[in-house]
């Protein structure tokens, strides 16, 4: 790993031309062959798949999606009166000679199926728009066209609105717009954590082109594979937020690295080599955790799992190719001016953490019980609701009330009832089902029946059922177990119930069985992972129980706002429904992927002061205390690009996106940093048992390197040449006249970045360090008055003398050598 990121870091304009041309050559390529996704939500083994197989032989399959316009009349009229056809016909012919536009079926025309467009009480009626291309293909500017072509027949007493999948694209927002937001927020997060404009632009730069190459790239794939609508908006809201939280990483490890008194370049190298590793293996969690979908055996999961996973993919590449480069492009920019004068005035900065993080680390070791007490509660609280957790699907009667869509959704549940606009169609195997038609009839929940004309040579027969109830109630579900478990069966005749409502009622059903064996195989993955990066048996089982916890907390936000509608219309959501069946398995692939992200991160610290220490507090404590902040920041980031979703315009990225920002809020701010590291103090050494026969069975995987050999740094002039191999550093501190430095502290550091020793010099200016190890390390030295350095010593067996001779400072004008 140090070797490459040396490379990318020494070839920087190499590797950044690399990135561009691939950005904008797949630009150039999607661009020319456009987009073809398909949402086939049939599954295999299904009587809603059998249905429409049967489908597809008695109708011929239409290439055009048909959309809706629908009009009301209010008062004491009719939709038949002149005055309302005078301006409904002439709109309806102007759209029918559109080019683009198929057929236009009017209730103004002859025959019964004209009239059953038409309400009971004449009030309200519609007319179907069929295009000649389905809806994604439809040139946004016809869909436009059309809506104002219809709604200029408005007039006083007369409401025009449509509906359709065409339609709603309408309504969408600005492509980008839900991103654009979320970057804007995190850059203003990292502006505040870094300080830096440059420091900022980095991880952003770093996310574009992971997410920018990504969805390109699975645009070009929809041509070869089966890729979901949702598929891009989903990979755009996971590579962002890794993207961002992965490169935040890094450059936070190379700032520390230059703070402590290192060159840019190693300091480079040195955070590659560490948390690029981190990074590395937390992008390997998440692209497992996806790939985990696949035990689903649901096709249309399939296409997410590949757009997803590709531009997370992308996302790593970039971090640990491109980030070198631009780190290499900056060099001691990437700190803020006023960090390269404090750099320059006082010297490397100490080791040990500080401020807020380290007092909340002390509370927590102090009161486990306590703190642990108030996060159980606080998660238990947030996670009643996932007990009336529905699945299912959304429509256009979800839609916030003020858009078209709803709004004819709703005149057309007014007019011809709640169950019209989602049908079920029974296709029976003969071509006479008279005797089923009037069992169907009688059955509580059907408002309408009626038998569809069919080719006679399909044999078969289709039934289309109006229930009384609207498509996501629980009684449309009744109604078609009704069908299918007693009607149908005792007519004797073979037949199968279909429609749009059945396929997302199967849905639901294949998700909640196959969801149990999904939970186990990703917790058994996130176990094993654990168990071998942290020789332990207790850490993976707490992430484990921490995973299931997050999970069950993060599905009670969305079951409160989503499906009870809790604040539902105030974030301009719309009205609330079940919740989407594909989501909750696409939540936990993400939620148990980014929290082996911030496990690894706090963790990994934890486990390397618990090897130097053996002792558990002091390791939690110092592991909590110098790793919370920059998982709260990440989280921060985090939260606002999945935030941002809720402007997508999607209701699907909406709760996706403030699922995973609640998960990701409750994952870092009350498990992360209050109630793992609580249970660790509370289990104290039992942490990291592991019995002696798994130890030796199991592999080694190294998240972080070991300590190697330190790269050259700024160095104070020495009076003789440093020996080597001591484990004990000791001598003197004098100025250039020779006098001795009292109270300058001498602070003792890995390579790494941990402090091992600190001491301050006697009146003497006599010092005694001590090393756990022979070793290489890094001597730091300041004092009040005079300039303050570094320089990399090499111990042994055998104590290394090392007097240091310390120059006058110029009131700090002058910068560290």
């Amino acid at each position: 790993m140090a070797g490459w990121a040396r490379w990318c870091y020494r070839h920087r304009l190499v590797v950044l031309v690399l990135w561009v041309g691939a950005l904008f050559g797949l630009g150039a390529a999607s661009s020319a062959a456009g987009t073809n996704y398909a949402n086939v939500f049939s599954l295999p083994d299904t009587d809603s798949s059998e249905a429409y197989g049967l489908m597809t032989r008695a109708f011929p399959e239409r290439s055009g999606d048909t959309d809706t316009v629908v009009w009301r009349v209010s008062g004491s009229g009719t939709v038949r009166d002149t005055a309302v056809r005078e301006r409904i016909e002439p709109a309806l012919r102007e759209i029918a000679a559109m080019d683009g536009v198929g057929e236009v079926a009017s209730p103004y025309g002859a025959g019964p199926a004209s009239a059953a467009q038409i309400s009971a009480d004449g009030r309200i009626a519609y007319a179907q728009v069929t295009f000649t291309e389905q809806a994604d293909a439809v040139p946004k500017e016809l869909v436009e066209e059309v809506v104002a072509t219809a709604q200029d027949a408005e007039r006083s007493g007369l409401q025009v609105e449509l509906g359709g999948q065409a339609i709603t694209r309408t309504q969408e927002p600005p492509t980008g717009i839900a991103e654009a937001v979320g970057i804007l927020a995190a850059a203003v997060v990292l502006f505040l954590a870094f300080g830096s404009l440059f420091s900022m632009l980095l991880p952003i730069v770093v996310a574009v082109f992971g997410v920018g190459t990504g969805m390109l790239s699975a645009t070009l794939l929809s041509h070869v594979t089966d890729v979901p609508e949702v598929a891009p908006l989903l990979g755009s809201l996971i590579g962002l937020g890794v993207g961002i939280d992965y490169a935040l990483f890094i450059v936070t490890r190379h700032r520390r690295a230059i703070l402590r008194g290192q060159d840019p370049e190693d300091a480079a190298v040195l955070a590659l080599n560490t948390s690029g590793r981190a990074v590395l293996f937390a992008g390997g969690t998440v692209c497992i955790a996806l790939a985990g979908m696949l035990v689903m055996r649901m096709q249309f999961l399939d296409g997410v799992v590949v757009a997803t996973t590709l531009t997370v993919v992308l996302s790593v590449l970039a971090a640990v190719t491109l980030l070198p480069a631009l780190l290499g492009l900056l060099g001691p920019r990437v700190l803020s001016r006023r960090q390269r004068r404090r750099l320059a005035a006082n010297g490397p900065e100490p080791a040990e953490a500080n401020g807020a993080a380290a007092r909340w680390s002390a509370a927590v070791q102090r009161r486990p019980r306590a703190v642990a007490a108030v996060a159980v509660v606080v998660m238990a609280a947030l996670a009643v609701p996932v007990l009336s957790l529905r699945l299912g699907a959304t429509d256009q009667g979800n839609h916030p009330e003020t858009q078209t869509t709803r709004q004819a959704y709703d005149l057309l549940a007014e007019g011809f009832g709640p169950g019209f606009n989602g049908p079920l169609q029974i296709v029976a195997e003969q071509p006479d089902a008279t005797g089923l038609v009037e069992r169907v009839r009688d059955v509580d929940g059907v408002a309408q029946v009626v038998a569809l004309p069919v080719p006679p040579e399909s044999g078969l027969s289709v039934i289309q059922v109006v229930p009384t109830t609207s498509p996501q109630s629980e009684g449309t579900d009744d109604l078609i177990d009704t069908l299918r478990e007693e009607v149908i069966p005792a007519s004797g005749v073979e037949a199968h119930v279909g429609g749009v409502t059945a396929v997302f009622k199967d849905f639901a059903t294949v998700t909640g069985e196959r969801l149990p064996a999904f939970v186990a195989t990703i917790i058994a993955l996130g176990f094993l992972l654990l168990l071998i990066a942290f020789r332990s048996l207790v850490v993976p089982l707490t992430a484990a129980l921490m995973n299931l916890i997050a999970a069950a907390a993060s599905f009670g936000v969305l079951v409160a706002i989503f499906q009870w509608g809790w604040g539902a219309e105030l974030l301009g959501i719309g009205k609330e429904g079940p919740i989407t069946s594909f989501l909750p398995v696409i939540m936990l692939s993400l939620l148990f992927g980014l929290s082996m992200d911030y496990q690894v991160f706090l963790v990994s610290r934890m486990h390397e002061e618990w090897v130097h220490s053996r002792d558990n507090a002091r390791a939690v404590r110092i592991g909590l205390a110098e790793t919370s902040r920059v998982i709260n920041c990440a989280a921060l980031i985090m939260i606002c690009v999945f935030g941002a979703f809720v402007l997508s315009g999607d209701m699907e990225g909406a709760m996706a996106g403030i699922g995973l920002a609640a998960a990701v809020a409750l994952d870092a701010f009350i498990l992360r940093t209050a109630l793992v590291p609580a249970a660790m103090h509370l289990l104290g050494r039992s942490n990291w048992w592991l019995p002696g026969w798994l130890e030796r069975r199991l592999p080694h995987l190294a998240v972080e390197p070991r300590e190697e050999e330190p790269v050259a740094a700024p160095v104070v002039e020495a009076e003789e040449p440093a020996p080597y191999g001591v484990s004990v550093v000791h001598g003197f501190v004098r100025s250039e006249d020779g006098e001795p430095v009292a109270d300058a502290v001498l602070t003792l550091i890995s390579v790494g970045g941990r402090q091992l020793d600190r001491v301050e010099s006697l009146a003497d200016g006599s010092y005694i360090l001590a090393a756990p190890r022979a070793g290489s390390y890094l001597l730091a030295v300041r004092a009040r008055g005079y300039e303050a350095g570094a320089r990399h010593i090499r111990t042994s067996d055998e104590p290394l003398v090392q007097d240091l001779v310390l120059g006058e400072d110029e009131v700090g004008s002058r910068p560290l050598a």
